[in-house]
């Protein structure tokens, strides 16, 4: 396993038992970073649907989670997007070097937070995918 792969695992143990279901984001955003064309396209697509519905809707980890289970339900071929070369300036390495407690969970929203700026440009794909849905 890779460095950042390590470092997905190290956080994702912390958020277990944070507030709010964080463990969403931190699975949404390892997923989103950390894709190749390899990955399959349904994860690339939920992590950045749930990254979009907390970024830019405010949703918990739960209301995420719940949107997760509901699009699972519907059967489909995902669409593939575009990888971006950079994925966001920060990094689960950069969440660990933060003091765990408050200050790292405001690490992990600002990682989720880059990450999802960094493949902004697939925000329409992911609105459309919502609205088909009838879940936005």
């Amino acid at each position: 396993m890779d460095q950042q792969g390590t470092a997905c695992d190290e956080v994702y143990v912390y958020s277990m038992n944070r507030p709010g279901f964080m463990l969403q984001h931190v699975l949404d955003a390892c997923a989103a970073q950390t894709a190749d064309d390899s990955r399959k396209p349904i994860s690339v697509m939920f992590g950045l649907i749930g990254l979009y519905l907390y970024i830019e809707k405010g949703y918990s980890g739960r209301r995420v989670q719940a949107i997760h289970r509901e699009l699972a339900r519907k059967k489909r071929e995902w669409p593939r997007v575009p990888l971006p070369e950079a994925r966001g300036s920060v990094t689960a390495t950069d969440v660990l070097a933060v003091p765990a407690g408050p200050q790292r969970d405001l690490a992990i929203h600002d990682w989720c937070s880059s990450v999802w700026t960094a493949f902004a440009g697939n925000q329409p794909i992911i609105i459309a995918l919502l609205q088909e849905h009838q879940l936005v």
